[in-house]
């Protein structure tokens, strides 16, 4: 008997919890129905996937989108047309926004911002400030959020938490993962001079130190272990700051960027100057070691890209008032696809960094892996596809990339979010049609 499918996609390489296998996949209803030989199947959609790999749609669960407050540089449109365009299924948007995003208005008028505007699914995370701790208990649990960021180190607005007192507090409020920004602000005030005085970017590890991030992620994890919360430590940038981590998976979980698994000082502030300058810094060498390092051991959970985007009259500023961040969530499938390719991670070991970790540290429902049930959301990649990046394929509204000019192997060909195609072959198809991404801990609202 002929059964009818939505869509299927055909003979593709699929990395699934069980192995990678080449095989067929079915949707119907925006989830994943059957994965096996579906010869005598048909569908409304059907497509050849011969000599793809499907991997599970990929999640940035670390992004700066910049509205409301300042969309001359990006806004939720254009950022998650970037994601969609680099393979991204998902994004956590962060909630230094202007104004900051600290109560439960702000969370609702962010998701009706995105309403028929955002091209992937997203969540919103709610800002920890010293006015809001009473009620982070109940607005963490909102439909659309994705839980609670802490800023030890400087942010904007009211956002910054740079005391045990203050930040024993926010721990004590609440149940879901804390993420947090670990920079220690007393060192960071201490050692700004060190920036001033070299007038170049390439001070910026030198002034925002290993030692300013390790004292804040110590700080962080003792406190966490002391109320039983639990943590998770976001762009771990530095050799000591993993091998204490390390010794204290139980409560806390790691994140690292593309930027710091690919660029290295001093060469990428000699090269890019301001473009390279981001909060934690780009470190040397010997740090970026110990990151893979962490990877290979397990120490690392998830993959952020940190995409925080800023114009380029903006860092023409001299430094240290230019301000730090770079573009990354449209370069994220493919600068760690080319790892893959140079034999730095395997591919079930970067499916796990993208998408099943971060569905299982934050309590995703239903995404982060091919499996019955699932949203059929898919990252179809080419493993041997050698592309260019360069700043006109960045469709954010800065318009440019670190990576410009890098010559890569590996790329997404297509973006499928709920079994809707919304890129293929570099273009975006129909309308935006992001939803809420739901979590365990925060159920959908009913009525």
């Amino acid at each position: 008997m002929t059964v009818l499918f939505d869509l299927i996609l055909r003979h593709g390489t699929l990395v699934t919890p069980g192995g990678i296998v080449r095989t067929d996949v079915g949707v119907r209803d925006g989830r994943i129905a059957a994965i096996g030989d579906l010869f005598a199947a048909t569908a409304i959609e059907d497509v050849d996937m011969s000599g793809l790999t499907v991997l599970p749609g990929v999640i940035d669960s670390q992004v700066h989108f910049r509205e409301p407050g300042a969309e001359h540089k990006e806004d939720l449109e254009s950022g998650t047309a970037a994601a969609a365009l680099g393979g991204v299924v998902g994004v956590f948007e962060m909630p230094n926004t202007r104004p900051s995003t600290t109560t439960d208005e702000a969370i609702a008028d962010k998701l009706a911002r995105a309403r028929g505007r955002a091209w992937v699914d997203h969540a919103f995370y709610l800002g920890a400030a010293a006015d809001n701790i009473a009620h982070l208990a109940e607005w963490e649990r909102l439909p659309g959020c994705a839980g609670i960021k802490v800023f030890m180190g400087s942010s904007t607005g009211n956002l910054l938490v740079e005391d045990d007192a203050t930040l024993a507090a926010v721990l004590k409020a609440g149940t879901r993962r804390v993420a947090v920004h670990c920079e220690d602000e007393a060192r960071l005030r201490q050692r700004r001079t060190l920036a001033e005085a070299e007038g170049h970017p390439r001070a910026h590890p030198h002034w925002r130190d290993a030692e300013t991030a390790l004292i804040a992620t110590q700080r962080l994890v003792r406190l966490a272990e002391q109320v039983g919360r639990r943590v998770h430590v976001l762009h771990v940038t530095s050799a000591e700051e993993m091998a204490f981590l390390g010794q204290h998976k139980d409560w806390a979980t790691v994140e690292t960027t593309p930027q710091h698994l690919t660029l290295a000082a001093p060469e990428c502030y000699e090269r890019l100057g301001t473009l390279a300058q981001m909060n934690p810094p780009i470190r040397d060498a010997r740090h970026r070691e110990a990151l893979w390092t962490a990877i290979a051991g397990g120490i690392v959970d998830v993959l952020g890209s940190d995409h925080a985007p800023h114009t380029l009259a903006e860092k023409d500023q001299p430094y240290p008032a230019s301000p730090s961040g770079m573009t990354g969530v449209q370069t994220l499938v493919p600068i760690m696809l080319d790892h893959v390719a140079e034999g730095r991670l395997g591919l079930e070991r970067l499916v796990d960094l993208t998408s099943a970790g971060p569905a299982r540290i934050f309590g995703i429902a239903g995404k982060g892996r091919i499996a019955i049930g699932y949203d059929a959301d898919f990252t179809v990649v080419d493993l041997k596809a050698e592309r260019t990046i360069t700043n006109d394929w960045i469709a954010s509204r800065c318009g440019w990339t670190p990576f410009d000019g890098k010559r890569v192997t590996g790329w997404p060909i297509a973006t499928i979010l709920r079994g809707r195609t919304v890129m293929r072959d570099g273009q975006l198809l129909g309308q935006p049609g992001g939803e809420p991404i739901r979590f365990h801990e925060a159920p959908p609202s009913h009525g």
